[in-house]
């Protein structure tokens, strides 16, 4: 496989259906489809709540949250803005202003834990080391925007410890067994998808934990910003991260030369046959 179509997967569709294809990380993946007026329809049916995102998005653009409320009213929120709708017809022609003819995904919602009534997630950064073998070398939480949906560094979400997230939701032996089952989870997924794309070395895989606990998917980040970690107060686990994102980029630099790295080889081979080839008439001249 080129090394260089394996250095990130911007697809979350195709990086969805990688996991779903593998019985250990499938039942962890919320029921995804594309985007379309029959699946708003039968999903928010299903669920009540559901999550459309841009296929290509990054840092949480274009992430609408949709509700079907009890008395069969439509709503939705995209950034810092809520609309509410009597007809399914309404909701849709609002949602495609937004999505226009771009691709786009419906999750399932997942009712994320709280702390002091905002949203969050957790990022689980899982990295290769000098000897190739997958490490988890990183958890973090991401608290949502008080006014927002999404929870994203980028977007306004404020990176902080987990057990500051956790400690009013389970007692510090309950945080343990859940981080180890993360990290867990982390590892699983890079090594199910090294099997399609052997030369990644370094995935941050986003988590949401429902009202039991239960760990949600709900994205695999192939190119992973180290640099949320610095957020932290004990810089360890930052200094840590950063040293295995420096050495995946190195490693990358090695593996997938460009094509400007090329052309200066060819040259420089050009330039070592003309200096031979001056040489050699230089002798000639000289007998």
């Amino acid at each position: 496989m080129n090394s260089s179509k394996a250095q990130a997967v911007r697809s979350k569709w195709r990086k969805t259906q990688l996991l779903l294809q593998h019985g250990s990380t499938k039942s962890f993946v919320p029921e995804t489809r594309k985007y379309n007026k029959a699946n708003v329809k039968s999903m928010l049916e299903k669920y009540g709540m559901i999550y459309v995102k841009p296929d290509l998005g990054t840092f949480g653009k274009g992430v609408m949250r949709v509700e079907q409320k009890a008395d069969q009213r439509y709503a939705y929120q995209y950034e810092e803005k809520r609309l509410e709708f009597k007809h399914l017809d309404a909701l849709i022609t609002s949602l495609s202003k937004h999505t226009g003819k771009k691709s786009y995904l419906i999750q399932k919602g997942i009712h994320l834990l709280r702390h002091q009534n905002r949203y969050f997630d957790i990022r689980v950064m899982v990295q290769r080391n000098a000897k190739g073998t997958w490490e988890s070398t990183g958890i973090i939480g991401r608290l949502g925007h008080p006014r927002k949906i999404v929870t994203n560094y980028h977007s306004g979400g404020t990176p902080m410890a987990l057990e500051q997230l956790l400690k009013s939701h389970l007692s510090q032996n309950k945080q343990a067994e859940l981080v180890k089952k993360l990290n867990e989870l982390g590892l699983t997924i890079a090594k199910q998808l090294q099997k399609t794309y052997p030369n990644f070395r370094q995935i941050g895989v986003d988590i949401g934990l429902d009202h039991r606990f239960t760990p949600w998917i709900i994205e695999v980040n192939t190119k992973p910003d180290p640099y949320i970690f610095n957020q932290l107060t004990d810089k360890s686990m930052y200094r840590k991260v950063l040293s295995y994102w420096r050495l995946a980029n190195e490693k990358r630099k090695v593996s997938v030369p460009s094509k400007d790295t090329n052309k200066d080889k060819n040259k420089d081979k050009s330039k070592d046959k003309n200096k031979k080839v001056i040489k050699d008439s230089k002798k000639e001249k000289v007998s």
